[in-house]
Formats: C-alpha cells, sequence, structure tokens
C-alpha cells in the first residue's frame, strides 16, 4: 500500500560507475511501491569514471531522476549538502549510492518519520570492516562524543531519513564527511526528535568506499575544529 508522504531519495555519488545505475533502478521499483510523489536527487561529486554521464542519460528518460553536478570534488561533505538543498519533497531519504541498505529496512524505517524528526540508521551486524577502518572509526567517534557531546551509535551511517523542515534553514559548514555530525547538532540546537533504526548495512558488491581515504581523513578533521571553534565563539 502506497504512503501519503512525498519522498526525496538523495544520493551523494562519486566514482559509481559500477553500481548506481541499478542502484537508481532499485530505488524507482522501491519508490514506486511507496508513495506517488517522490523523486531521485543525485549529486555527482566530479566523478571521473563517467557515474554522472549513466546518470544523466537515465534521467534524460525519467523525470523523476534528478542530476546534479559539482565542478569540483569536495570530498562528499559538498554533495550530501548539495542533495540536501536541492531535495523539492517533505521526506528526504538518504543512502549511501551504492545502496547498502535493503528495501525491506527502508520500508520498516519510513513510517517511523511521522513520529520524528530524523531517523538514522545504524548497524546491528558487525561485519565488513578492516582493523584500519574499526580504529579510524573508533577515534572519530570517541572524538565527536568528546567536543560535542553527541550520543549517536552511528555518526556517520549511510542511510537517515529527515524531514525537510529539519535542513531548511540550515547552512553546513563542512564540505567532508563531518555534516553528518553538523545535521545532529543542528538537530540537538533545535530540540528536533531524532529516533535510532537498526539496519544490516550490506557489502558493497562493485568499487570502494571512499571515505577511509587519508585526504578525506584530514579534511574531516579539520571540518571538526572549525566547526568546534565556530560553536565556542556562538557560545561565547
Amino acid at each position: 500500500m502506497k504512503d501519503t508522504l512525498s519522498v526525496s531519495f538523495v544520493l551523494p555519488m562519486f566514482n559509481e560507475r559500477g553500481n548506481i545505475r541499478d542502484t537508481v533502478k532499485k530505488i524507482r521499483s522501491l519508490a514506486a511501491e511507496l508513495t506517488g510523489d517522490y523523486e531521485i536527487v543525485i549529486a555527482d561529486d566530479a566523478s571521473t569514471d563517467g557515474s554522472g554521464d549513466i546518470v544523466e542519460e537515465m534521467a534524460q528518460a525519467d523525470d523523476t531522476i534528478k542530476l546534479f553536478r559539482l565542478r569540483r570534488n569536495t570530498k562528499f561533505g559538498g554533495a550530501f549538502a548539495e542533495c540536501f538543498k536541492k531535495a523539492a519533497k517533505d521526506i528526504i531519504l538518504y543512502m549511501d549510492s551504492d545502496m547498502p541498505v535493503s528495501t525491506e529496512d527502508v520500508k520498516a524505517s519510513l513510517p517511523l518519520i511521522r513520529d520524528a524528526d530524523i531517523v538514522t540508521g545504524y548497524s546491528r551486524i558487525k561485519k565488513g570492516d578492516t582493523v584500519r577502518r574499526k580504529i579510524i572509526s573508533s577515534v572519530y567517534n570517541f572524538m565527536v562524543q568528546v567536543l560535542f557531546g553527541l550520543n549517536v551509535r552511528d555518526i556517520n551511517s549511510g542511510y537517515k531519513i529527515v524531514r525537510r523542515d529539519v535542513v531548511r534553514d540550515m547552512e553546513f559548514v563542512s564540505r567532508s564527511p563531518f555534516v553528518d555530525v553538523e545535521l545532529f547538532l543542528h538537530a540537538r540546537k533545535k530540540h528536533y526528535k531524532v529516533r535510532q533504526f537498526p539496519v544490516v548495512f550490506r557489502s558493497r558488491a562493485e568499487g570502494e568506499s571512499h571515505i577511509a581515504r587519508l585526504p578525506v581523513i584530514w579534511a574531516t578533521f579539520t571540518d571538526m575544529i572549525k566547526v568546534k571553534i565556530l560553536s565556542c565563539r556562538r557560545e561565547a
């Protein structure tokens, strides 16, 4: 049965040639089941593998698909912010562009937004990460907890559902994956209700994650310090 919610499915994308066509097809099929009012918004973070051309070809044949190209790679954050800026529907459903969650988890979690402002996924099964990634994640989450006092199980979860009103007046400072932290800081400041939902994050079928690259880690750390300084100035 279709829901009455209007939904923007948003995907930041960088070099996902091996995944993006199947991801869009799956989302389009899922969206048609869930609602009669939807769009698929993709922000291409200056991909170099032809991902943007694939999406552009699909968009020409389907006006529910909206492509926005960034001229320079922003290491994820700029594409994330662009997706939220361009989304036009009442509910923004964000996921990574390799579609890491099942359609069953999407169907189970979407109704929860009726009683929340943000629904964020966290992994209920620990699998797939290398030792290096686990160390990076642990250190990062510890620093976020210490510096900002946020208690979110998976701060950089690749699956979130957000009411558009939550981000309507929000300006993201970060251009790195630290935008996720900014979203939750904004939610806390505005006293928005955040609900956490357990999902199974699937291993990607094609390509590789770029989050653990040294330039991305450095950009994230830099944005963390920048946002902390700005928050201290506002509180002073």
